[in-house]
């Protein structure tokens, strides 16, 4: 990691933005807002040089907190990509061009009502089936075809929460884990029958942490229940007690990361806790971590990014917080807000910063 940013290349944006950045070794995508704030405005960038490759934007107008900009990180998959906007537009486009195949609203299409953030969840792909969360009575997560955007099932419940969903096997029982608005819930991948439902003891969550597996079990945190683990049945489904918990991580949005046995999340400060027993192995207070930050973590490292744009590199690979790289993205003595999270290619790592996309080296400029 370099002393200070080493950019390649930086691109102007026309708003800011929450929602996270898809990147591969070709393309950058991000969704942001028009100037007026009318739109939902999709961009594809060549990831070498910056040069913007299309746009797709479209009408889609109201008043969300934090502003209007989508929430869920594009969907890379082939030869296409899936974006979605903060008030239910879902579109598959080619990725190469950004020619549009199909398109829907999924509040309008399924019955849902707004959401007060708006739709933050990003959509996944799992054996052939676009697992979505409109939240609709008739159709609270659907399974859509990938291609064509027809349903292949819908299963009724609750109206969503803003955590992802994600695909895990307990027992040999593959599932989707997902939250509504109230409860965590397992539905089967190949008929969308609900498995199980876990409701906490403590109520009002926001239910925006992603879940994480960890082996046979599964790792949950939110702010009013803290983190727990839990173990799953015979048939793959939740036992209701945890085996574990940790009531002092608890983030009201910041998903936290599992790596060499360890987890390590964002609260008031960086905690390390063992991923067999959630003991704390250390919490670190003196960085600006806050109740939100971005990680990227390998065996060895884990790359931090805070709410008020500060980097930091520290290592993973052994039981005590050790820094071995630090820089702040804020020039000129701007403020900065940073929710949305940066990818990472090989060295390289895009980030939204202001209103600008900006491309990063970590092994110094190329």
């Amino acid at each position: 990691m370099p002393k200070k940013p080493e950019y390649v290349w930086k691109k102007p944006l026309p708003s800011n933005g929450l929602g996270g950045i898809a990147a591969n070794k070709d393309v950058v995508v991000i969704g942001l807002r028009d100037t007026l704030d009318k739109k939902d405005v999709f961009r594809c960038y060549q990831a070498s040089d910056g040069e913007l490759l299309w746009q797709v934007d479209y009408e889609a107008q109201g008043r969300l907190d934090y502003g209007n900009s989508p929430r869920a990180t594009p969907l890379i998959h082939n030869d296409v990509v899936y974006l979605q906007g903060a008030f239910g537009n879902l579109k598959c486009v080619e990725l190469e061009t950004g020619t549009e195949f199909w398109s829907i609203n999924l509040l309008d299409e399924f019955g849902a009502k707004a959401m007060t953030w708006g739709n933050c969840w990003s959509p996944i792909l799992v054996d052939g089936k676009l697992i979505v969360q409109p939240g609709g009575k008739r159709a609270s997560i659907v399974a859509l075809d990938p291609d064509e955007g027809t349903v292949i099932w819908e299963t009724k419940g609750n109206p969503a929460a803003y955590s992802s969903p994600i695909v895990a096997t307990f027992s040999k029982v593959k599932q989707i884990i997902a939250y509504d608005k109230s409860t965590l819930g397992g539905w089967d991948v190949k008929t969308g029958k609900r498995l199980w439902t876990l409701k906490p003891p403590e109520s009002g969550d926001f239910n925006v942490p992603t879940p994480i597996q960890i082996g046979q079990r599964l790792f949950v945190t939110t702010e009013n229940n803290g983190s727990r683990l839990y173990e799953f049945d015979k048939d793959g489904k939740i036992k209701p007690k945890p085996v574990a918990k940790f009531e002092d991580l608890s983030p009201d949005t910041h998903t936290p990361v599992v790596v060499n046995g360890k987890i390590f999340g964002a609260g008031d400060s960086m905690f390390c806790l063992s991923a067999k027993d959630l003991k704390k192995i250390y919490a670190e207070d003196n960085e600006p971590y806050g109740q939100y930050a971005s990680i990227i973590a390998s065996k060895k490292r884990a790359l931090v990014t805070t709410l008020d744009g500060q980097m930091v590199l520290f290592r993973t690979d052994i039981d005590k917080y050790q820094v071995t790289g630090k820089f702040s993205l804020a020039e000129n003595g701007e403020p900065l807000e940073i929710h949305s999270h940066p990818a990472i290619v090989g060295t390289d790592l895009y980030i939204r910063v202001g209103k600008s996309l900006r491309k990063m080296s970590l092994a110094g400029k190329k």
